[in-house]
């Protein structure tokens, strides 16, 4: 932390949705917490208290993000069934994002804590690398390892063509649940 004054309370969160509103890419916590001169963990509370007001911020693998619902989205989407062990994720990811399509999410179903949706927002190998070091330092095990590999991602893209040409590309590598 620097040696600024700190930036307390209410007027603290006010200063992370401008940050969170004036960025089109993710801002980590400790970047937050440096700008801020406070702690990362004082930033992840802060980050809870506006989810629990309805503001509408998301944590991705690469950071916090403000989702802006004023902007319509003229992407499209598409959620498809997985099955693959772990050491092939790097290729997955590589085969959707090589086509034009982002990962948004992985979602799981836990048999018993239930459904669990993660962000992912992977667009580029630059991004999947980034993701899966992320991963690996850290030493956490993917969803899809709580469910033997089955997991579902939604995958968005400009165009109805572009998730096609994904879910064909998928299908041929032997990545989707058969149906």
């Amino acid at each position: 932390m620097k040696e600024d004054k700190k930036i307390l309370g209410e007027e603290r969160r006010e200063f992370i949705i401008n940050e969170l509103k004036s960025r089109h890419e993710p801002i980590t916590g400790s970047e937050l917490a440096e700008k801020a001169n406070v702690s990362r963990q004082v930033i992840v509370s802060d980050i809870s208290l506006l989810k629990a007001k309805n503001e509408p911020i998301i944590a991705t693998s690469q950071g916090y993000m403000y989702m802006k619902p004023s902007e319509p989205s003229h992407l499209y989407e598409r959620t498809l069934a997985f099955y693959h062990p772990p050491e092939r994720t790097e290729e997955e990811l590589h085969l959707i994002v090589d086509h034009g399509a982002t990962v948004k999410n992985v979602t799981v179903e836990h048999p018993i804590y239930g459904e669990f949706t993660a962000s992912i927002m992977v667009s580029n190998r630059r991004e999947v690398k980034k993701f899966l070091e992320k991963v690996r330092s850290a030493n956490a095990a993917l969803l899809s390892e709580l469910t033997g590999g089955i997991h579902l991602h939604t995958l968005t893209a400009e165009t109805e063509e572009i998730l096609d040409e994904v879910e064909e590309a998928l299908e041929k590598a032997g990545f989707l649940v058969e149906s």
